[in-house]
């Protein structure tokens, strides 16, 4: 097992939620910009730290095994039909 893995294993997941939010957002939480190389292995880490710890994973995620999850649109729509509307209105 390489430093690299034997890293990602023992990353908290506070960790890996802050290399995940700079990845979706493109910058560090100080606002920086990610480089072409921290973007490659941000991702590597996360992809990883998924395939080890992601025991609930969402669609379009990696999940424990190294298997991505894609969920059907029955099972997304079956997914938030219980989440709660906070508003709704009519536009015309």
């Amino acid at each position: 097992m390489s430093s690299f893995q034997k890293a990602v294993e023992n990353m908290p997941e506070e960790v890996y939620l802050r290399l995940k939010t700079a990845i979706e957002l493109g910058k560090w939480p100080d606002g920086s910009a990610l480089s072409e190389e921290q973007k490659e292995h941000t991702m590597q880490a996360v992809i990883l730290w998924q395939a080890l710890h992601n025991d609930n994973p969402q669609h379009m995620t990696i999940g424990k095994g190294g298997d991505l999850v894609m969920k059907s649109k029955a099972e997304l729509r079956r997914q938030f039909s219980n989440e709660v509307d906070i508003a709704r209105q009519k536009l015309n």
